[in-house]
């Protein structure tokens, strides 16, 4: 067992105070903060602390794959960490994006192979051949778009906003059904010839003043968010397609799971996100960056969703609250201790094998690693027999560290970050 230090990763659209703030370093910083790896990722690998001083963590496992995932997860995953975890702090919005299925995933990665596309190059859609569900849990109020919302509700919403320009893109929308009227529209706007953007999205934007002008509630949130989109990205058709999405507000510990095929935006916000270790990334707008409208169209998925959150059901004694995905790359969940779980050692529930990654997020908790207890480990090792972590702070539990158990003596709670079952 050890303790983790993440990688920090400097994009524009993050925070100056959330990341440094929630790990307990000076704020606001000099550059925005978007994401804090905890991950082996070939792209910024997380650093463990040793005797011997820091190491990679893609170091550590590609020197004893058996010792750090297990035989289980080598057997269904390689001898690769099959889940990328990261704490996420959006001060601006994200682009548009959504990400392949696995067989799609494959399929784009030897094509862009084929055609000789560099994997670095910014024209790259598929840098690695899996697909990338994922989870992401607030760790205060979360703002994002996420998934075609049912076209009923968004012809409600084009309505509302009185842009005759609209008109027949309402129709177009519901005069078949709901995904097919979806992709039609989607379509339709995601190429729309830029002259014809330019005078569409100003409409657009007016009638969301006007909405918001006129005191309606309704689509309160899902007009002010046009507003500021269309300011941010002038133009832009990822503003027009922002309109179709789920406008959701997430509470503390409330989350979104996001399949393939979803399109999302993350708005605003901190979170604790979960992936597949990939890095595919298709985009819809929003953005500057690369968009691949014909290969977007093809692993979009417009079958419309809910807005209803991921709530954690109780397991085991209500030591741990398990956030349920159909993901098999990762699990995660929340333990916590309290009440009569205070002052002693608690087991972490062991219904999962292989490695996991805690991160604090409230208290200070002792983690014990009892295999290394049994096996009479000293602290000349690379792996400690116990860390203490505080707010921000994280472990990575090797498979052969066995069980852990921890200790508290004020409330604290962990992210729990596991290979699925």
């Amino acid at each position: 067992m050890n303790l983790l230090r993440g990688a920090i990763r400097k994009y524009a659209w993050g925070s100056r105070t959330a990341i440094a703030e929630f790990t307990g370093r000076p704020s606001p910083t000099a550059n925005p903060e978007a994401e804090l790896w905890l991950g082996a990722h070939p792209g910024d690998p997380a650093h463990c602390a040793t005797a011997a001083g820091e190491r990679s963590l893609l170091e550590m496992i590609t020197a004893d794959p058996e010792g750090q995932l297990g035989s289980r997860a080598r057997a269904r995953f390689g001898d690769a960490l099959p889940f990328l975890a990261k704490v996420l702090a959006a001060d601006e919005p994200l682009s548009l994006q959504a990400h392949p299925s696995a067989q799609q995933a494959v399929q784009g990665f030897e094509l862009e192979n084929h055609l000789g596309i560099p994997v670095n190059a910014p024209t790259r859609n598929y840098r690695d051949r899996s697909h990338k569900p994922e989870l992401i849990i607030a760790l205060g109020t979360f703002e994002a778009l996420a998934g075609f919302r049912p076209a009923a509700r968004t012809a409600e919403f084009m309505r509302a906003l009185e842009v005759p320009a609209l008109d027949p893109f309402i129709t177009l929308l519901t005069d078949q059904s709901d995904a097919d009227g979806l992709r039609a529209l989607f379509t339709t706007w995601i190429t729309f010839p830029q002259p014809d953007l330019d005078v569409l999205v100003p409409s657009v934007l007016d009638g969301a003043i006007n909405y918001l002008r006129s005191g309606a509630t309704d689509f309160h949130a899902e007009a002010k968010t046009i507003l500021e989109l269309g300011e941010r990205y002038p133009g832009d058709a990822g503003v027009l397609a922002a309109m179709l999405l789920n406008r959701i507000t997430l509470a503390e510990g409330e989350a979104i799971y996001l399949p393939a095929g979803n399109l999302h935006a993350y708005l605003h916000g901190i979170g604790f996100e979960v992936m597949a270790n990939s890095d595919n990334v298709l985009r819809g707008g929003l953005t500057p960056k690369h968009v691949d409208v014909p290969e977007l169209l093809r692993v979009l998925d417009f079958t419309p969703t809910d807005d209803a959150p991921i709530l954690p059901r109780l397991e085991h004694g209500g030591v741990e609250l398990v956030y349920d995905t159909p993901a098999t790359e990762f699990a995660v969940s929340v333990l916590q201790l309290d009440g009569d779980r205070l002052g002693v050692e608690v087991d972490v529930p062991a219904d999962h094998e292989g490695p996991q990654i805690l991160l604090c997020i409230d208290g200070t908790v002792r983690v014990h690693a009892e295999a290394h207890e049994d096996k009479g480990a000293d602290d000349s090792n690379d792996n400690a027999k116990a860390v203490t972590l505080s707010r921000g702070a994280s472990a990575w539990v090797a498979a052969d560290d066995g069980p852990v158990r921890l200790s508290a003596d004020e409330p604290a709670r962990l992210f729990r970050v596991t290979v699925g079952i």
